[in-house]
């Protein structure tokens, strides 16, 4: 990394320092190395964690033993570097190291699956020897291969800067009553996902989300809405929006008649939106004993209006199919107006609903794209990087 002209700050743990000296490292990087959180070097700050936290771009941790992804994965911070982890809002890479036992064990297999669901970056490990002299998967990945994540991190964590994305997700809630409602399973996982991934990327995000269970996420504009026309009228002020500040958190609702107007760039149609809705929806409760029909009306195709709305942003759309995936997805495509559809199969053994993980296929109209199942926050991932790949070649 210092080869490579980056300026490179080194923690150790106890454990590590026993392998390495501080000493070793400061001659390499021209920087002092850091073990305790207590330092008692002369000048030393009593906030060294946090200012090594604020400082960093990118958070590496190589060789990442078994004991530290565990402690990184609860958010524990007894010592320098898991108090710098958990301070730290810099992408984090995690290069694994330990025999292949430690390695297999599900209680490791949980722990990376929490980290790289918060956007961590998990490179390698690869096979080969360890340190017991057996052969195995477990083998820190090399160096080369660990700087050329950085860069590709370095290089993501701009990429989208300067575009403005609204994201739609979760789901709608269409009231029968003041108590009942007509709703679906989703969980709004994917849509926050897709939005957390664009906000790291430098981009100016606001999420408009139906009701769930998540908290709001950091330096990103929501808007709470219930039902299908809470979600337009939402919609329809995101296509009126001052374009002067796309930067994360800018969103100013206050808008004068001097102001100039920019429209979305992107517009991510990840929510769950009713189709139908209660044609009366009835002012009191329904008792038990009264007789219920309902009748239920179409609600408006949101996709396709905003298409028509903003003709020159990138939309994308979701299709949940049952059957003939890609078939299903591409006549949303063409009948939507979008330029990509992620596609989800459901199925008795695969659902989306509530869900950690995913497994989508993108759908264009040149390319079709099926990626194996994998967190919701890497399947955001793949997705910006397809969106910024598609509106390259457009």
């Amino acid at each position: 990394m210092v080869k490579a002209a980056l300026e490179v700050r080194v923690v150790l743990t106890p454990g590590g320092a026993r392998f390495v000296t501080p000493l070793t490292f400061e001659a390499i990087t021209g920087n002092r190395a850091t073990i305790d959180v207590w330092d008692e070097q002369p000048g030393a700050s009593r906030m060294g964690h946090l200012e090594l936290a604020r400082w960093g771009d990118v958070l590496v941790v190589a060789p990442a033993s078994a004991d530290v992804i565990a402690r990184l994965s609860l958010g524990l911070a007894g010592d320098m570097l898991t108090s710098v982890a958990l301070a730290s809002r810099a992408p984090l890479i995690i290069a694994p190291a330990m025999e292949t036992e430690m390695w297999l064990h599900p209680a490791t297999q949980q722990h990376l699956a929490t980290l790289t669901e918060r956007g961590a970056t998990l490179v390698g490990p690869a096979r080969g020897r360890l340190a017991s002299g057996t052969e195995g998967e477990g083998r820190m990945a090399e160096p080369t291969t660990i700087l050329e994540h950085v860069r590709q991190v370095l290089r993501r964590a701009s990429d989208l800067a300067g575009l403005r994305v609204v994201v739609t997700a979760g789901p709608t809630v269409e009231a029968i009553d003041p108590v009942r409602f007509i709703g679906n399973r989703s969980s709004g996982k994917m849509g926050f996902a897709i939005a957390e991934e664009a906000r790291d990327r430098g981009a100016g995000v606001l999420l408009i989300t139906g009701p769930t269970a998540l908290p709001d996420p950091a330096n990103i504009d929501v808007i709470h809405v219930e039902s299908a026309a809470d979600m337009r009228e939402a919609l329809l002020d995101a296509m009126t929006l001052p374009g002067t500040d796309t930067s994360a958190g800018s969103r100013n609702a206050d808008r004068g008649p001097g102001d100039s107007m920019k429209q979305p760039d992107v517009i991510v149609m990840a929510a769950a939106i009713a189709d139908f809705r209660p044609a009366s929806p009835v002012p009191q409760k329904i008792r038990r004993e009264q007789a219920l029909s309902l009748e239920l009306v179409p609600t408006s195709d949101l996709a396709e209006e905003m298409a028509q709305l903003a003709p020159a942003a990138f939309h994308v759309g979701f299709a949940l199919e049952s059957a003939n995936l890609v078939e299903g997805a591409r006549e949303k495509l063409r009948r939507k107006g979008q330029q990509l559809v992620v596609a989800n199969l459901v199925s008795d053994e695969h659902t989306p609903f509530g869900s950690d993980t995913n497994r989508v296929t993108f759908v264009s109209a040149a390319d079709t794209l099926e990626l194996p199942q994998m967190s919701k926050r890497e399947v955001a991932r793949k997705l910006w990087d397809e969106i910024l790949r598609l509106r390259a070649s457009s």
